[in-house]
């Protein structure tokens, strides 16, 4: 097996491992407090984050307004087509030779 076939691999049973294992740990619980409600809550946010703010200080010119126009569409428009239409305007600006 190849060195890349094997790193998807694993990877993809690490994930599999973590998601398993969170569900696992949950399950145990009748209830889970509202405090760790709002935290799990919140992951989503953060991991958008975390994506996002390194390509808009260190991205050009296209991502920057790519990204500032996807959080106004963001208000009307649900998050995936938000992500889809950013996608999509990004690889076109790229293609035109905007940067």
């Amino acid at each position: 097996m190849s060195e890349t076939w094997f790193l998807i691999l694993g990877s993809a049973v690490l994930t599999y491992l973590t998601r398993i294992g969170g569900y696992l740990v949950l399950a145990r619980f009748e209830r889970v407090h509202p405090r760790v409600e709002a935290a799990l809550d919140a992951v989503p946010a953060a991991v958008l984050t975390a994506i996002v703010m390194p390509v808009f200080v260190e991205g050009d010119r296209a991502e920057k307004v790519v990204i500032l126009l996807c959080a106004v569409l963001a208000l009307r428009l649900s998050l995936l087509a938000t992500v889809i239409l950013g996608t999509v305007l990004v690889a076109l600006a790229r293609a035109a030779g905007l940067s």
